[in-house]
C-alpha cells in the first residue's frame, strides 16, 4: 500500500456548524480521486462526525467499490460502552454502518492508563483477538495517547496486537507531554508496525508561521507546508501508514501529489523541520488538534476547540480580540466563562491539555468589557 491514509474524521461539510452535516458528494469525488491515483486506506471510527462517519465511509466508498480495492479500518472507543454486551452491540452496528463485511483494521480507541483498564476489564484485546481468528477483522491493534511507559506495559502483557498507532509530528517529536519520539521507540523495540495519526497536528502544521513558510519555500517552492509534517512522518523506519483527515478536493490533490511517489526528508530537510519546529512552538498558544473528544460529554455544550482555534489565531498576530467572531460560535452553546471545571474534558484529551484553565484565559480575552 502507498503510505497516506484518508482519514475519515474532518470530512467536508455543508454546514461547518455541525460536524455531522457530511458533504457526501464532496466526499464521494475525493473517495473517486484518492483510489484513482492508487491509494487505498481508510480510517473511520465510531464517534467521528457526530456518529456519521461510517456511514460516510459505506456510501462514498463500500456501495461503489469492489470490496478487495479498498482497506478499512475503525475502532472501538470505551468512552461509548459499560458492559461487553455494549461493547458487542457497537461492533455489530459498525459492520452494519460501514456494510463492509470484514474490517482490515480493527483498533481499541485512545488507549491510555485509565482506558487501559477499562478495557482490560470487559476483556476487549481477547474479545478482539477472537473477532480477528473469526475472520471479521484481519489486523488488530489499538491507538494510544499516554507515556512511553504505559505504551510500553500494554505491549508487554498483549504482543498479539498486530500494530499500534501513535501520534507522531515534528512538533511534538521531544515534547514530554505527548512523547512521540519516545513512544515510537517503545513501538520499534516492541517490533510494531507503526500507523501515524495527527502528522499535520491538527492544521497547526498546515498553516505555519509567515517565517517557517518563508523557509520552506526557499528550499522547495513547489512543496505545501503540510507536505513537509507528513514526510516526515513517512520516512520513520517502521511506519507503515501516515493519515490525514482532508477536508476539501485542494487538501486532497495536495497530500496524494507528493505521496504518490514518496521520498522521505533528507539531512537538509530534517534540519530545516527541526528549526521550523522552534519556531512554532514559540506561536501556538494552545496546541489544540481540534479532535473534539472534550466535547461530546460537556455538561454546558462549550465547543472547546472553536475557542481554542480562535484563541490560537488572536494569538498570532496583533489583532484585536475577534469578538464577533467569538459570539457567533457561542450561538447556542456555552460560553467559556461557563465552565464548570468538572474535568470530564481533560480526562479524554489526547494532548493532556489543561482545558479548564486554557478555558479562563479565553474567557479573559474575549469576555472582558
Amino acid at each position: 500500500m502507498k503510505k497516506l491514509g484518508f482519514g475519515f474524521m474532518r470530512l467536508p461539510l455543508t454546514n461547518p456548524d455541525d460536524k455531522g452535516a457530511i458533504d457526501i458528494e464532496l466526499t464521494k469525488k475525493m473517495v473517486d480521486e484518492f483510489l484513482a491515483r492508487g491509494f487505498t486506506y481508510f480510517d473511520t471510527a465510531w464517534p467521528y462526525c457526530n456518529f456519521n462517519s461510517e456511514n460516510a465511509l459505506r456510501e462514498a466508498l463500500v456501495e461503489r467499490y469492489p470490496r478487495e480495492s479498498f482497506t478499512v479500518a475503525t475502532k472501538l472507543h470505551c468512552v461509548f460502552f459499560n458492559t461487553k454486551e455494549e461493547r458487542d452491540n457497537i461492533f455489530e452496528e459498525q459492520l452494519r454502518k460501514t456494510g463492509a463485511g470484514y474490517f482490515d483494521y480493527y483498533l481499541i480507541h485512545a488507549v491510555n492508563a485509565e482506558f487501559y483498564k477499562k478495557y482490560t476489564e470487559l476483556d476487549c484485546f481477547n474479545w478482539l483477538s477472537k473477532k480477528k481468528a473469526a475472520g471479521l477483522v484481519k489486523n488488530i491493534g489499538f491507538s494510544f495517547h499516554d507515556s512511553a511507559e504505559v505504551l510500553d506495559m500494554v505491549l508487554t502483557e498483549h504482543p498479539e496486537m498486530d500494530f499500534v498507532q501513535l501520534q507522531i509530528n515534528y512538533l511534538d517529536w521531544d515534547s514530554e507531554r505527548v512523547q512521540s519520539a519516545k513512544c515510537y521507540e517503545v513501538a520499534r523495540r516492541h517490533n510494531k508496525p507503526i500507523v501515524v495519526m495527527e502528522p499535520v497536528k491538527g492544521g497547526a502544521l498546515a498553516v505555519v508561521p509567515e517565517e517557517v513558510e518563508k523557509m520552506f519555500c526557499e528550499h522547495s517552492p513547489e512543496l505545501s507546508a503540510p507536505s513537509w509534517a507528513i514526510r516526515y512522518a513517512a520516512g520513520l523506519d517502521g511506519v507503515f501508514m501516515v493519515l490525514s483527515g482532508m477536508s476539501d478536493m485542494a487538501q486532497l490533490c495536495d497530500n496524494t501529489g507528493y505521496m504518490q511517489n514518496f521520498k522521505p526528508l533528507n539531512e537538509e530537510e530534517l534540519e530545516i523541520v527541526g528549526r521550523a519546529a522552534k519556531m512554532i512552538r514559540m506561536s501556538i498558544a494552545i496546541p489544540c488538534t481540534a479532535c473534539s473528544y472534550c466535547t461530546d460529554g460537556c455538561p454546558m455544550n462549550i465547543p472547546i476547540p472553536d475557542y481554542f482555534t480562535l484563541y490560537n489565531a488572536d494569538k498570532k498576530k496583533d489583532y484585536r480580540p475577534s469578538r464577533d467572531k467569538y459570539s457567533e460560535i457561542s450561538e447556542g452553546k456555552g460560553l467559556a466563562s461557563e465552565c464548570i471545571a468538572c474535568g470530564q474534558c481533560e480526562g479524554v484529551c489526547p494532548q493532556k491539555l489543561p482545558i479548564i484553565e486554557n478555558l479562563k484565559k479565553v474567557s479573559i480575552h474575549f469576555e472582558r468589557k
